[in-house]
């Protein structure tokens, strides 16, 4: 199977936002749409079913975008925001350049239905948390709360993001100072990386783990060498990507972990997970007990759907995701 599963798209990293941000749980709820948007749930869940058939990477894609989000100036929908003339956005940093066009896509399509169901009401940072949800579930990933009543920010700021997502070479320490900061446990940052079960990264990510001097002889012989015949034009087409998880790559399961554990980790910051000493038991724990890996994620993923939420008096209800309201905000 290592043998054909690589595509052209995109990897799946984390990043950060301060946890001061982060609001308190009484202010969602899960039921905050019933009365003002009562097929909320039903548009998603159905939108999202739709495109995932038309396009399989969608699920991968809007979990990158939705970590991406909420890591850097909380769950408010700035990472969807268009740069304009006054402006250079989150989306348009160079560490963002390859977010997924099918995650914007699913969001802008849940948006055009919700618009015409219940006209301003509902936000896009919501959509996004709800779509994440319903994609992961879609694909075989457990089900957890999606608390509801995010407005969307006021800022997205391209000079921001550099310096708060952790990087593929990062090491354990680097990606721990990030996520302490967030208000999350080394445990809980095991549990997150473990979306990347299902995603992509272009070659260029760990190219420097299969050329030169310095190539890892850690990684297994012979996935690297699949992945040097794959990325061997990698300096002049920065399209070409693998599977983080070569064996089961469409399917949310524990798979990333067991392959860890044989050399299979595709990012340096993946192999860091195995080999480091305190993320080690949780790598063990997640490869040999995927309910485990299931409930510790749900809980990290709803925790991490609570960073930095917006309310009424710093935030709106886009009428338009890619923009805000204002154009002078």
């Amino acid at each position: 199977m290592l043998t054909s599963s690589f595509l052209n798209v995109i990897f799946l990293v984390l990043a950060f936002v301060p946890s001061i941000l982060s609001a308190p749980e009484t202010s969602l709820t899960k039921d905050y749409y019933q009365k003002t948007c009562p097929d909320f749930n039903k548009i998603v869940r159905e939108t999202v079913t739709t495109k995932q058939a038309q396009q399989p990477t969608t699920a991968a894609g809007t979990l990158r975008v939705f970590f991406h989000d909420c890591f850097l100036e909380g769950c408010d929908a700035s990472v969807l925001v268009a740069t304009n003339s006054f402006n250079k956005a989150e989306r348009d940093d160079e560490l963002n350049e390859s977010l997924p066009g099918d995650a914007f896509d699913i969001v802008t399509r849940i948006k055009t239905a919700l618009e015409l169901s219940c006209p301003g009401v509902v936000s896009c940072a919501d959509i996004l948390a709800q779509s994440t949800r319903d994609l992961i579930t879609v694909i075989g990933g457990p089900f957890y709360e999606v608390k509801l009543g995010r407005k969307d920010g006021f800022e997205s700021k391209a000079h921001k993001v550099r310096g708060n997502i952790p990087t593929a070479n990062h090491t354990v320490h680097d990606m721990m100072s990030i996520f302490k900061k967030n208000g999350f446990t080394l445990k809980e940052m095991v549990a997150l990386s473990g979306g990347h079960t299902v995603g992509f990264a272009h070659c260029i990510e760990f190219s420097n783990r299969l050329f030169g001097p310095r190539a890892d002889p850690e990684l297994d012989s012979r996935y690297a060498e699949r992945l040097k015949d794959l990325c061997k034009d990698y300096a002049v087409n920065n399209t070409m990507a693998a599977f983080l998880d070569p064996i089961t790559p469409g399917k949310f399961d524990n798979m990333y972990f067991k392959n860890l554990k044989k050399g299979l980790g595709l990012l340096a910051s993946d192999h860091a997970l195995f080999k480091d000493n305190g993320t080690r038991p949780f790598v063990d724990l997640y490869a040999d007990n995927q309910t485990a890996f299931f409930e510790d994620f749900a809980r990290a993923m709803e925790k991490l759907g609570m960073v930095g939420v917006k309310g009424d008096k710093d935030g709106e209800v886009r009428r338009r995701c890619d923009h805000f309201n204002k154009l002078n905000v």
